[in-house]
């Protein structure tokens, strides 16, 4: 079985942005639970269910295979590396946004910090990956993106990096746009009760997939530099 790996931001279990982000999901990536949708806001199961095998996070290292002779321990090792050198990055808040067909928390100004934080994440794993096979390049639909586009997905297996990066939390699948205008207004009010808190980054995750079930939690990694 085919297991991928990849390096995330999560919520810190307990928080409010963790409750509110795994309702909506319907499920705990951080323990592997289910969750129960709040029925307020309608059938959010159907909305969801791509979304859900990822869980609530961000992405800073996109899904990917080991390198052939690559062990797990070393990939952990790399990531505890990159995350005791790294100091918090305060991103501030975030509001609920739609982009392209889905929608998702996003920061409401993001700092440049947080794009370098990402790159750092692409950069400093990228000697653990395996090169893209054919199918996998094929899923990233290499026929719609632009020429650089094309070139990081070479290169870093995933076009969405660097330049292109822009730091989300996924709420929902692909919807077509009125369906996706009413759960936009139904999701922000949902956000705005639920006490949301500037975001700062103080931690990242490293999660692994076994073929195609959900992904799951490996390790939280603090960050170990203070501000300053």
């Amino acid at each position: 079985m085919t297991r991928r790996y990849a390096l995330y931001w999560l919520p810190a279990p307990g928080s409010r942005l963790a409750a509110f982000g795994n309702a909506v999901l319907g499920c705990d990536v951080t323990s592997g639970a289910a969750v129960q949708h709040p029925s307020s806001l309608g059938d959010l199961a159907a909305v969801t269910a791509g979304a859900r095998v990822y869980g609530f996070h961000a992405t800073l290292k996109a899904p990917m295979r080991l390198a052939p002779g690559a062990a797990e321990a070393d990939l952990i090792a790399a990531a505890q590396g990159l995350a005791a050198a790294h100091p918090p990055v305060t991103v501030g808040p975030l509001t609920v946004a739609a982009l392209g067909a889905f929608l998702a928390l996003v920061p409401e100004a993001p700092p440049p910090e947080l794009g370098l934080l990402a790159a750092e994440c692409v950069a400093a794993l990228d000697s653990w990956r395996a090169p893209l096979t054919e199918c996998e390049r094929a899923k990233r639909r290499p026929e719609r993106l632009g020429p650089r586009g094309r070139a990081l997905l070479e290169r870093w297996g995933y076009p969405h990096v660097f330049e292109a990066f822009r730091f989300h939390m996924t709420l929902t699948d692909a919807l077509p746009a009125p369906e996706r205008d009413a759960w936009h207004v139904r999701l922000a009010e949902a956000y705005a009760a639920s006490g949301p808190e500037p975001l700062v980054i103080d931690a990242v995750c490293l999660l692994s997939q076994d073929g195609i079930e959900p992904f799951r939690l490996l390790a939280r990694l603090p960050f170990g530099r203070a501000h300053g």
